[in-house]
């Protein structure tokens, strides 16, 4: 229910930002049909499948000879978490130590990298494969996909306001006329509304993944020890030691995150039901020669605009 409100509230913020763009530009006919291209927009975003994007961050999929432990994780974690199918697991070939989720309930996938693998034990692991599946069980991508047109649509009204802006200056100097300076301050500053709204609407995301993560898993511990390694590996030592507010750029869906400090506390601070069984996991390693040789190579942009 509280996915499908935060989903009506973007689509509410989306149209009625069109509308009072259009009016303050063109008057109340434009209003209108602005406040229609915004909806239609919006309820038309396509959603990406699961193997184009793999396919973008250079993925192949992991064998469950490969990582039999956390296969048989990922099992247990969909079953226990009613998804129709078990999501695929794929391999990123990066030294980042990360995990995302993409698709929909139906057909889903979660990438896990070589640093994850190499960096993260089975019961630290399978708190974090928990984390994804319930992004995927409770439809985030579909929210946060939302959110992040939002923000990239806005970033383009940004721009066009600012060309108003310098149009304005000659206008008002020649004709004595101009262009509303209110929309064009409402155009140069969305992004930064924009922002604010998705890194609320992340947190909230975030939050709940994590509680329901524990759930699943019964250890809110492990997940609570594979966010702190995270934190910890993120960026180089210089990094860490002369730009210690410093992160590695992270895909859209996956920035704004909550402090680490503040997930691994709630976690901590849970109390599950006594019924609730948790997973049999050990502490062994993951990586135990299914997998090549540890990447080399430190993160870089690649051409398709992701950071690997």
């Amino acid at each position: 229910m509280l996915n499908r409100l935060q989903s009506l509230l973007l689509l509410g913020v989306m149209a009625g930002f069109m509308a009072l763009l259009g009016r303050l530009l063109w008057g109340g006919d434009a209003a209108f049909w602005l406040m229609m291209l915004g909806v239609l927009v919006l309820l038309f975003n396509p959603v990406a499948a699961p193997q184009l994007v793999m396919r973008m961050y250079r993925a192949q999929p992991l064998k469950p000879q490969q990582v039999p432990a956390l296969y048989a994780a990922l099992e247990e974690l969909a079953r226990r978490a009613g998804l129709p199918r078990v999501p695929t697991l794929y391999y990123v070939p990066s030294r980042m130590v990360n995990a995302f989720a993409v698709g929909s309930r139906e057909d889903a996938a979660i990438a896990v990298t070589d640093g994850l693998l190499r960096t993260l034990d089975t019961r630290e692991a399978t708190g974090v494969l928990a984390h994804e599946i319930s992004h995927i069980r409770n439809g985030d991508m579909w929210v946060m996909g939302i959110a992040d047109l939002f923000s990239r649509l806005t970033s383009l009204f940004s721009l066009f306001g600012q060309f108003l802006l310098l149009l304005n200056l000659p206008l008002l100097m020649m004709a004595n006329t101009g262009i509303n300076w209110f929309a064009i301050l409402i155009l140069i500053f969305a992004p930064n509304l924009s922002a604010l709204a998705q890194l609320g609407l992340s947190r909230t995301r975030e939050y709940d993944a994590d509680l329901n993560a524990a759930l699943l898993t019964g250890d809110p511990e492990g997940l609570a020890r594979a966010l702190v390694k995270i934190e910890k590996e993120q960026g180089t030592l210089l990094e860490r030691v002369f730009l210690p507010g410093r992160r590695i750029p992270e895909p859209s869906l996956l920035r704004t995150h909550p402090p680490t400090e503040e997930r691994v506390r709630r976690l901590m601070e849970l109390r599950l039901p006594d019924d609730r069984k948790p997973l049999s996991l050990s502490a062994e390693p993951l990586a135990q020669g299914g997998l090549q040789q540890p990447v080399q190579r430190p993160p870089h942009w690649h051409l398709s605009g992701l950071w690997h």
